[in-house]
C-alpha cells in the first residue's frame, strides 16, 4: 500500500508539471509530463484496488 501512495504522488506532480509545461509551451516536457502522469497513475490506481479487492484482472 505505501508503493501505491508514492505512485499516487507522483502521479499528481505529473499532472502540476503537466498544467505548467502547458503555460509555458513547452511540448517535449509536456509530453513526457502526460506520460508519467497516465503511466504513474494507471499503476497507483491498479495497486491500490488489487490490495482492496480480489479482483479477476490482478491475478
Amino acid at each position: 500500500m505505501i508503493l501505491a501512495i508514492i505512485l499516487l504522488i507522483v502521479a499528481l506532480l505529473s499532472v502540476v508539471s503537466f498544467l505548467k509545461q502547458i503555460k509555458i509551451k513547452n511540448y517535449f516536457a509536456l509530453a513526457f509530463s502526460a506520460a508519467a502522469a497516465l503511466s504513474f497513475g494507471f499503476f497507483s490506481v491498479m495497486t491500490i484496488v488489487c490490495s482492496l479487492t480480489n479482483a479477476s484482472i490482478c491475478q
